[in-house]
């Protein structure tokens, strides 16, 4: 089942994505928003620079933990690096669903025993149809026929869930039952600049279509007062769940 939220609004659960160049920005923000929503996005630039202890800090301050390193290598190495991971102890674990079901299965095996949970990432909310067709060399391609495919393929061989834009998340959500964990990122409030996503959600769109995770970035990181912001999230996320 899905998993209630901590901001007690059942069936999602909102991600803030740190993406600050140093820790000491992201805890910055995550100290202004005074421990809500309590789950938070490391991605590669702030793991990169910070490493581990970042987690580790995170989880000191009694936060979970979403490790989105994208994890796409030889099945030996993203097994390697996915046990690492577990052994850190992140919450949420990304490899690229494109991998292929030998590294998907590989990575699910290192975590296997762990809390970690393992998602497949389908097509980057950055790409368009057109962009993912020149990407990889077809004369055309549909998104969200692809992200279908590569969810099937990713949950098939292991992963716990996926991750994909909003629009895609309802077919999975009908097609995958469930049990299935869909994160969605690029959510923005209504009338927000998508920036460089191509594929963005409200909050209530992406509550209404079954994610079980919100990823929300500057949404909430850019704004004046970021405690405020989340605030309007939760309450769009709201409205959402009441559609349904």
């Amino acid at each position: 089942m899905h998993p209630s939220s901590r901001w007690g609004m059942p069936g999602a659960e909102v991600i803030v994505a740190l993406d600050f160049p140093s820790g000491g920005s992201a805890l910055e923000l995550v100290d202004r928003l005074g421990g809500r929503p309590g789950f938070f996005k490391v991605g590669l630039e702030l793991f990169t620079r910070e490493g581990p202890a970042i987690v580790r800090e995170l989880q000191a301050r009694g936060h979970r933990v979403f490790l989105d390193l994208k994890l796409h290598d030889i099945p030996n190495t993203v097994a390697g690096a996915a046990r690492a991971a577990a052994e850190l102890g992140a919450d949420l674990l990304t490899v690229h669903a494109v991998g292929g079901p030998r590294m998907v299965a590989a990575a699910r095996g290192a975590v296997e025993g762990s809390p970690t949970r393992l998602l497949g990432v389908t097509v980057l909310t950055s790409h368009s149809s057109v962009e993912l067709a020149e990407a990889w060399g077809r004369p055309s391609a549909v998104a969200e026929e692809e992200v279908e495919r590569l969810a099937i393929s990713a949950v098939g061989y292991g992963a716990h869930g996926i991750v994909a834009a909003a629009g895609e998340a309802r077919r999975i959500r009908d097609r995958l039952g469930p049990e299935v964990l869909i994160v969605v990122p690029g959510v923005r409030l209504p009338g927000e600049d998508p920036g460089d996503q191509a594929r963005t959600a409200t909050p209530a769109e992406a509550v209404s279509a079954g994610a079980t995770y919100l990823v929300v970035g500057r949404t909430v990181t850019k704004a004046s007062d970021p405690a405020v912001a989340a605030e309007a999230v939760r309450a769009a996320m709201e409205r959402g769940g009441r559609s349904e």
